[in-house]
């Protein structure tokens, strides 16, 4: 069983809502929902009931139907058919893959407000319009995005506990690695960058050590996501397929901001946002958005027509950009590891870190400056955050992120940033592949300790 950031979080919901509130997990189909939800219900409750929507009968559902008025009925009635018995504040009932149901999540209100027992609901494409017509979303509601494993679930996966311990404690100390512990974390970390931290490939990779099982679970899940367009996507399914599809050509590209006329020469933002929302919504896809004047709230100056667009797990980004066959052998697999391939390793590096920021909370955001008006420097700065600094009495800052995928590389326009936005900036980071070193401000760090930030 994968150990997931997400349970302690569940566990403080419990003991802090104490039933006020229903818990909503979202995420990706087949990043682990379920798994996790049943694993919280068996350990932390004395009983878990379990409703897969996708699964559940008519009967089942008619239940919530003909009941919704009377609850001692609905819990009799489920508890029967579950078989499992229902203990007055000590059991969870569990709504999986709720979007197939809304009229169950309508019911959440009045199930709160009974108080007998705690729920979580599971699902992903909560938000589209299907999902969520004819019934109130209830403000009874948390809710928790559950990510991919990021790298440090990954270490723990793979037994490396104590070397994910040490990463964050060099983080924080702004030390390096010794040598030999440096080139075995990076090591792991390339790995991890073409498994991902699908729960499944994930399993499969610490059972057996093997790349090519590894991508046939990996194209199991985008076949899954495709079917999912097809049947929630309806109308406009063509326009998320060319999306997705044009996710690994995009970022292979120096300039990774998504540009539309590679799809179709007529295509127009407007008429592609319910594709990049659809994407963002299923959290298959990752949003990064420029920030026109960075300041502490990026989001007041977010451009809404000027993204980039990362998958959500680098290691469905990998199969997706070998995906001209029917598989992909373990040699590639073995090739790409070594470095051996021409394959662009900027677009998974900068994918990875995408995918990092987004497990620790972050909206993305990123900052581009073309240099073609008269007196502009041009600029490109990956990412932006928002972190305590120290020399500002720890209050928030702007902090830019640059990522690097070759060993020799400029800071020409982290350089450029600094200069233009003064005392709006705190650290700066540049990711890298190599050892970690602090020069003033900026903190050079390893690839690997990403995941610390």
């Amino acid at each position: 069983m994968l150990q997931r950031k997400a349970y302690r979080q569940l566990v403080a919901w419990k003991n802090e809502s104490k039933g006020k509130t229903a818990l909503l997990l979202e995420g990706a189909r087949r990043v682990g929902k379920s798994t996790l939800v049943q694993e919280f219900g068996r350990n932390e409750y004395r009983s878990c009931l379990v409703i897969d929507f996708f699964q559940a009968p008519r009967e089942v559902k008619g239940y919530f139907e003909d009941y919704r008025t009377d609850l001692d009925a609905l819990f009799l009635y489920l508890s029967a058919y579950y078989g499992v018995e229902l203990h007055e504040r000590e059991s969870l009932i569990v709504f999986d893959e709720v979007q197939m149901f809304p009229a169950a999540r309508g019911l959440v209100k009045y199930l709160v407000a009974d108080g007998r027992y705690d729920y979580i609901e599971t699902g992903s494409l909560l938000s589209i319009r299907q999902n969520i017509e004819d019934i109130v979303i209830p403000s009874e509601e948390e809710s928790l995005e559950l990510e991919p494993l990021d790298f440090e679930e990954f270490l723990w996966g793979m037994g490396e506990r104590q070397l994910a311990e040490l990463i964050r404690k060099q983080f924080d100390g702004k030390t390096p690695l010794p040598d030999n512990l440096y080139r075995r974390a990076l090591g792991l970390f390339r790995e991890y960058m073409l498994v991902g931290g699908m729960p499944e490939p994930v399993s499969i990779y610490i059972d057996q050590r093997k790349f090519a099982p590894v991508d046939a679970a990996k194209r199991r899940i985008l076949n899954l996501y495709r079917n999912d367009v097809a049947r929630f996507a309806r109308g406009y399914e063509f326009k998320v397929v060319s999306v997705l599809d044009g996710i690994p050509g995009q970022l292979s590209k120096h300039e990774k901001k998504y540009t539309l006329s590679s799809l179709n020469k007529n295509a127009r933002s407007r008429t592609y946002e319910e594709a990049f929302f659809w994407l963002a919504d299923a959290r298959i896809a990752n949003l990064c958005y420029a920030a026109s004047d960075p300041a502490v709230g990026l989001s007041l100056s977010r451009e809404q027509t000027a993204l980039k667009c990362y998958m959500a797990d680098t290691g469905l980004l990998v199969t997706l950009a070998f995906a001209d066959g029917q598989e992909t052998n373990e040699d590639v697999y073995r090739a790409v590891l070594r470095g051996d391939i021409g394959i662009n390793e900027g677009m998974l590096t900068e994918n990875v870190v995408a995918q990092m920021l987004r497990a620790n909370g972050h909206r993305l955001f990123f900052y581009s400056q073309s240099g073609k008006k008269q007196g502009e420097a041009r600029m490109e700065i990956d990412f932006l955050v928002v972190r305590p600094y120290a020399d500002a009495a720890m209050k928030p800052r702007v902090c830019p992120i640059e990522v690097k995928s070759p060993r020799q590389y400029g800071t020409t326009s982290l350089d450029r940033f600094k200069e233009k936005f003064g005392k709006r900036i705190g650290t700066q980071y540049v990711l890298h592949p190599k050892q970690m070193k602090a020069e003033g401000d900026r903190l050079y760090v390893p690839l690997y300790m990403g995941f610390c930030l």
